[in-house]
């Protein structure tokens, strides 16, 4: 991978984390509170690259990777699959299609009445010998219909497989999650992940040489 500019050599961590490192940002005083997972810290897209392949080699499956730009081949070492949000789109644009012409065949070429909380009726345009379904004439409402479910099935369907809105997520609580945006890329695994336990995981993320480890709360 491309250096980016940033030193990769990093100071191997201490086997004894600091109480900084391992310090949670959002717990009462004398209220413990639940782990959500651990994260650690990493200085280079090569990195982060290599602890990603080594998490899903080593059977993590609930872990995520935050990085300041996109980083080429990451969703790959993660191991994500491919989205079905293409088939989504698809079947949202076949449907636009169908309605378009459904509702011009209804409004324009058939008679006939029915009772929708008001009144339809078909309403046949027989004018100097225009005939009742007429394939061209349709194309432009057909186009929209089918452009307009796309675009708004893609944007919904996107929203709902990611989860979103979501306007809290645990990463956000600690301080040094601020540079994820900035030069810093974390690795994060989640307590739910049937292979993790605190002392296994953490001795697992030390293996991979972060700059640090931190715990998430819930």
């Amino acid at each position: 991978m491309e250096d980016t500019g940033t030193d990769a050599r990093k100071t191997p961590m201490s086997s004894t984390l600091t109480s900084t490192e391992l310090r949670t940002s959002g717990a009462t005083a004398g209220t413990p509170a639940a782990l959500w997972g651990l994260m650690a810290e990493f200085d280079s897209p090569a990195a982060i690259m290599e602890a990603a392949k080594q998490t899903h080699g080593d059977g993590y499956r609930w872990f995520d990777c935050h990085v300041p730009f996109p980083v080429h081949g990451l969703d790959r070492a993660m191991g994500i699959r491919p989205t079905i949000l293409p088939i989504l789109v698809f079947l949202g644009g076949l449907t636009g299609f169908g309605a378009g012409i459904v509702l011009q065949w209804f409004t324009n070429a058939s008679a006939f009445d029915f009772w929708a909380l008001v009144g339809v009726r078909g309403y046949p345009f027989l004018i100097s010998g225009k005939p009742a379904i007429s394939g061209p004439a349709w194309i432009p409402v057909i186009f929209e219909l089918t452009i307009l479910l796309s675009a708004l099935g893609a944007a919904g369907w996107m929203l709902l497989l990611n989860g979103l809105p979501r306007l809290y997520h645990p990463t956000l609580r600690h301080p040094k999650f601020a540079r994820a945006t900035d030069d810093r890329f974390f690795l994060v695994i989640e307590a739910r992940d049937p292979r993790f336990t605190r002392a296994k995981t953490e001795a697992f993320m030390r293996s991979l040489s972060p700059l640090s480890i931190e715990t998430l709360e819930d």
